[in-house]
């Protein structure tokens, strides 16, 4: 990968947490012991203009690994 892709997409998170402070530890209380298999993801997307947006998603047993290599990937490169 691009090491200055991945500095602009860091640098595009930094912003996004200083923009919404909670959402990082919202992620974290997920990561932690929010997320297992079985459990259902729901997100609502409201525009300006209030048109909604709503899908779910169950995970599976092969969402929670790909959420372990991500967990494992992220933590190397710290």
């Amino acid at each position: 990968m691009n090491p200055l892709k991945l500095l602009q997409i860091k640098n595009a998170w930094d912003t996004f947490q200083a923009n919404h402070p909670k959402f990082p530890m919202f992620v974290n209380a997920l990561a932690t012991e929010g997320l297992s298999e079985n459990a259902v993801i729901d997100i609502t997307i409201t525009t300006p203009e209030g048109k909604q947006f709503q899908s779910n998603i169950k995970l599976t047993a092969s969402d929670m690994e790909l959420m372990r290599s991500l967990k494992d990937l992220s933590q190397q490169k710290k």
